[in-house]
């Protein structure tokens, strides 16, 4: 209930200035606010598009001025990325957490001591965003372990799952933090006594998902007991369906779970080929932070964090959402 309150006062807030500005010919008040902001993945993106759709909305309400950056989903890149956007001095920098504490801290110790404003989105920081809240520094995202715990429970809920019943999960074991969310889908599936298979995903499927078809019909071929996939990743679970029929697989013989709506995913509930999606809302992950820039340039807040992991999409309830998916706002 805070963390909708929270949502809805930011979003209040938003739509307000909209209005004041409209109306009594204020400025708004991101003009003149530079902001860097990772998007996270490729440009085109299932996922990062959305995170996209949010900042640009954001950028357009608020008036900032924004440089997007697109990472591929690659830590190094991510590294990289941060260096040339600190050179650039701007007021903020909003970042993905995925390269951890230990990769980020210097780099972010230096920013701030340069006066830039940093804040997170869709993977924390939990060590960085601990000292410099007070300065700004927020997380707006879900809350990784409890995300693939939630999806992995329902999951074994919906589909009757138990001993004897075989999972896989592909995902990001090997992640500083964003791995948590692999490791919450394991322990799901194993409380409930299932077989838990694990592969991690490539850097090369990382960036371009339809490479892991291969990788999910071999699997399939040496496991035809399979009751379950889950995929942690968004652009991989927006593919599940491609991978299912590459492998040859009819719906419902295989069910496939994941993360985050899409167009594609929509349909894979649609077509029967997933049976759950958990769905962490990175439309705000992409408006939220350009907020907490332009708020703390403005006013010295300090950082928010906001969990925007909602719930689970499944047959039940994707139909009031599914216009939102396939416009790239849910």
């Amino acid at each position: 209930m805070k963390r909708l309150l929270t949502i809805v006062v930011l979003m209040a807030f938003c739509l307000g200035l909209a209005f004041s500005t409209a109306s009594y010919g204020l400025e708004k008040l991101g003009k003149g606010v530079k902001i860097y902001f990772f998007n996270g993945g490729p440009e085109g993106g299932s996922f990062a598009s959305i995170v996209y759709n949010g900042a640009r909305q954001a950028e357009f309400d608020l008036g900032a001025d924004v440089t997007y950056v697109w990472s591929n989903w690659n830590n190094p890149k991510m590294i990289a990325d941060f260096k040339s956007a600190m050179a650039a001095n701007p007021d903020g920098i909003a970042i993905m957490g995925h390269p951890g504490d230990d990769a980020f801290e210097l780099l972010v110790d230096q920013a701030i001591a340069k006066g830039i404003i940093v804040t997170s989105q869709n993977t924390d920081l939990p060590r960085i965003e601990a000292k410099y809240t007070s300065v700004g520094f927020g997380y707006v995202g879900q809350e990784l372990y409890a995300s693939g715990l939630m999806l992995a429970r329902h999951t074994v809920r919906l589909l009757g799952l138990g001993d004897g019943d075989r999972a896989l999960v592909y995902g990001l074991l090997s992640q500083p933090t964003r791995g948590l969310r692999s490791k919450g889908c394991i322990d799901g599936l194993e409380e409930a006594g299932v077989t838990v298979d694990y592969i991690e995903i490539s850097d090369a499927v990382n960036t371009d998902p339809p490479l892991g078809a291969p990788v999910v019909a071999g699997y399939i071929a040496a496991n035809p007991d399979v009751k379950l996939i889950i995929t942690d990743h968004g652009g991989l679970t927006g593919t599940l369906e491609m991978y299912f029929k590459t492998a040859g697989v009819k719906p419902g013989e295989i069910m496939g779970a994941g993360f985050d709506l899409s167009a594609a995913s929509v349909e894979a509930i649609r077509n029967g080929y997933t049976a759950a999606v958990h769905d962490q809302q990175p439309y705000l992950q992409g408006y939220l932070p350009i907020v907490q820039i332009v708020l703390t340039k403005k006013y010295g807040f300090a950082g928010l964090h906001i969990n925007t992991g909602s719930g689970i999409v499944d047959a039940s309830n994707v139909e009031p959402v599914a216009a939102l998916a396939e416009v790239g706002i849910r």
